[in-house]
């Protein structure tokens, strides 16, 4: 592939789409189920967030991280971008009490600005290098890549979650146990 070429349209679709349907998934899961955990983790796509979890955490990647490193990777030669630890900013920022309603308000503005700082790049500003912890070397192009990996990761970990849930609400012994007992 050519570092000439402009931002993959599909993949620039994907990204505007994101915030409506992570909004969507969301609002599928039950209320009762919002910070609900199931008893094993195991086989989810994305990090093991609950579904509350899962859009605070989108939130904070997109402006503490993705907004950090594009700004970065124009602006800096070759520039060594931060991984972001994900459980330590849930932590420190309670994501279990927080405001979802607001979080997703702030994503959907963070994302708009995204796809601000996107628009117009011109193919030699998507082919600047950068080394991105946990990833290796990388061009701004491939930063977009991962960035709408991100986002289908945790649409697929809020689908995941709505599995773990009716499975729960089922009746099933090892998910019933955890939905008697959700996480705090």
């Amino acid at each position: 592939m050519s570092n000439a070429l402009p931002l993959n349209p599909a993949t620039l679709q994907a990204m505007a789409d994101f915030p409506r349907q992570l909004e969507q998934f969301y609002d599928a899961i039950p209320e009762s189920h919002k910070n609900w955990a199931p008893p094993s983790w195991e086989g989810i796509p994305s990090e093991t967030f609950t579904a509350i979890g899962q859009i605070c955490h989108v939130r904070d990647i997109e402006i503490d991280g993705y907004h950090v490193r594009i700004r970065r990777t124009l602006q800096e030669s070759n520039p060594v971008l931060e991984s972001l630890d994900g459980y330590v900013l849930e932590k420190e920022r309670n994501y279990a009490a927080a405001d979802v309603r607001k979080a997703f308000a702030e994503f959907r503005q963070a994302r708009i600005n995204t796809m601000d700082m996107l628009s117009g790049l011109t193919p030699q500003q998507l082919a600047r290098t950068a080394e991105f912890e946990g990833y290796g070397a990388l061009t701004l192009r491939s930063l977009v890549h991962y960035l709408c990996s991100h986002d289908q990761q945790h649409l697929a970990g809020l689908q995941w979650l709505l599995g773990k849930i009716d499975a729960s609400l089922a009746g099933y012994p090892a998910a019933a146990s955890a939905a008697a007992n959700p996480a705090p």
